[in-house]
């Protein structure tokens, strides 16, 4: 792959990423951060005391996703569902000062997942979550399924983010399935999985597992090139996706476009300091570039390039069309490894 071909062609993309549509599916969540300061320990135990200063509320979840597609100009959708009481509402609020688009399921029956993160002096002291992961079902996922199958016909490429918090269920799969192959040109459907649900991913487009993940739905340890190979191998062979994308930390990414064609892509990132959020900007990033005429392995080039922006930052960070537009003036693309190529 010419890296100066490919650095025009991601140049030309970008400017094309407004308007572009992209459904996301998948389990929403509220990021609650405190901050404040420690300057005592607390007379009932032996734990600090945080004096909060100030506090936000993100978006977590399926709807980092979403904040990852709109930072890149395109326009997301959220279809999802959260619990009926005052988190959801902080919810829906956080949704409408993003300005995403979305249809939320409130849910009488089960919480908002929300996870609430107590930062002092720059560190986390400690996270403290409230969920449930029981399946969605009955009337929200009615819903949900409604919803899907009146917007569905507007959309060529679906995102599932999948964090086994309940919504991404076989039935909800198999409405997915079934409404997109009535459609021509049929949307092109990936998944950001989580291994235990990994049989719901039966035939999709693109899984994107963390190479933990890839691990996990392989039922094999990966410790070198050899194992991601083996282990892509082995979830083609268990689910015939139709490609694969693992993403390996400070070693970039590995892209199966098919079982015989396996590529690395270097990292794009020059400092590291916090990788939260990192996998929602890789699939983010792919469907934005797939969805602008991207071919898969520019999509995976463009995704290095947005992990590398996101990790730099501390938090759930988004890249944005400039970041991008100037990591692209100023950077050299790395270069593609080939690790197998049986296509020939």
């Amino acid at each position: 792959m010419d890296s100066d071909c490919v650095l025009h062609r991601l140049i030309q993309a970008a400017s094309g990423f407004a308007g572009k549509k992209i459904l996301v599916i998948g389990d929403l969540m509220l990021d609650h951060y405190l901050f404040g300061q420690v300057s005592r320990i607390s007379p009932e135990g032996p734990v600090p005391v945080v004096r909060v200063e100030s506090e936000r509320h993100l978006l977590g979840g399926a709807g980092n996703v979403a904040k990852n597609i709109a930072a890149l100009g395109a326009s997301p959708f959220l279809l999802s569902a959260c619990g009926d009481d005052d988190p959801g509402t902080v919810l829906t609020r956080v949704l409408d000062r993003e300005g995403i688009d979305s249809f939320v399921v409130r849910d009488p029956g089960r919480p908002t997942t929300i996870k609430t993160r107590i930062i002092a002096q720059n560190q986390q002291v400690a996270r403290v979550d409230r969920e449930s992961n029981a399946m969605v079902a009955g009337e929200a996922l009615a819903g949900v399924k409604a919803v899907l199958r009146e917007i569905l016909p507007g959309f060529g490429c679906v995102i599932i983010s999948d964090y086994a918090k309940g919504l991404v269920t076989a039935e909800l799969m198999d409405c997915l399935r079934t409404e997109a192959a009535t459609l021509s040109p049929r949307p092109f459907i990936m998944v950001d999985p989580k291994p235990a649900n990994m049989r719901l991913y039966a035939g999709v487009d693109l899984l994107t597992p963390n190479v933990k993940e890839a691990g996990e739905m392989a039922a094999a340890p990966i410790a070198e090139k050899g194992d991601i190979i083996k282990a892509g191998l082995a979830i083609f062979k268990k689910l015939r996706c139709g490609g694969l994308l693992i993403t390996l930390g400070p070693q970039g990414i590995a892209l199966f476009e098919g079982p015989g064609n396996v590529k690395r892509i270097p990292t794009a990132a020059r400092k590291v300091f916090d990788v939260t959020g990192a996998g929602d900007s890789v699939i983010a990033a792919l469907a934005v570039g797939l969805a602008s005429g991207l071919n898969l392995l520019d999509a995976c080039a463009l995704a290095n390039i947005c992990a590398g922006i996101v990790v730099a930052q501390v938090g759930a960070a988004a890249a944005t069309v400039d970041e991008v537009a100037a990591a692209l003036r100023g950077d050299a693309m790395p270069e593609v490894e080939t690790w197998l190529n049986m296509d020939h």
